[in-house]
């Protein structure tokens, strides 16, 4: 069972999502919270598996909650609430640690896609707000796109292939079926991947990802 805390100051929005997560048998929403202060006392007490974070919020905000969760919960699992209008917040939510990037207005199939692949250690960024986090982030593209390809110069062309599905938002389980491997085998890939980039979780690399090309020769 999966385990998930919703906050947002909107209760409609927290009644909504409650209500699609509630339709997969296997998630649970063990706790509502109205603002980011609440949301990690209940983080704390609850310790759920996923932590579903308004990224706006009066008082504490989702991002500040973020960070404060990844040190004080760190086996909670985050990922944001997001609108296409606040990109600028996302550099801030990949240096907090953020696995998920979940659009409000989104299919909901996509709010309970994210919450299993962060639940399940991997990172949720779906192509659309990918390149909008790609042309807030990467100011100096072209620059930038350089950087990232020196950077996974020194990859084998296998860690290649694993990047590229781990950009596209596949789970180690989706990708070791893609490429044909055991998925103890495609776990070391993704470790192995991130020590050599120097980044912190699957999102950090999908950034790296689609800044050097890789995303788009993964195909569908």
């Amino acid at each position: 069972m999966i385990r998930v805390l919703i906050a947002d100051d909107e209760p409609m929005i927290r009644a909504g999502a409650r209500a699609i997560l509630g339709s997969d048998p296997e998630i649970e929403v063990v706790a509502e919270a109205g603002d980011g202060r609440e949301a990690v006392a209940l983080a704390r007490e609850h310790r759920p598996d996923v932590a579903l974070l308004d990224i706006r919020m009066p008082g504490v905000d989702g991002l500040t909650a973020a960070e404060e969760l990844r040190r004080s919960v760190p086996e909670t699992a985050v990922a944001m609430l997001t609108t296409f209008g606040e990109d600028e917040y996302v550099a801030r939510a990949l240096a907090a640690g953020t696995s998920g990037f979940l659009l409000k207005a989104a299919d909901p199939r996509d709010l309970v896609a994210g919450v299993r692949a962060v639940a399940g250690g991997a990172a949720y960024l779906s192509p659309r707000v990918a390149r909008r986090i790609i042309g807030e982030v990467s100011a100096g593209r072209l620059t930038r796109g350089a950087v990232a390809r020196e950077r996974i110069a020194d990859l084998t062309p296998r860690e290649r292939e694993v990047l590229a599905l781990v950009g596209a938002g596949l789970s180690n389980a989706e990708i070791s079926r893609r490429l044909f491997l055991v998925e103890g085998t495609v776990k070391s890939y993704v470790s192995a991947i991130l020590a050599r980039l120097q980044v912190r979780n699957r999102v950090q690399a999908a950034i790296v990802a689609y800044e050097a090309g890789l995303v788009d020769d993964a195909g569908g």
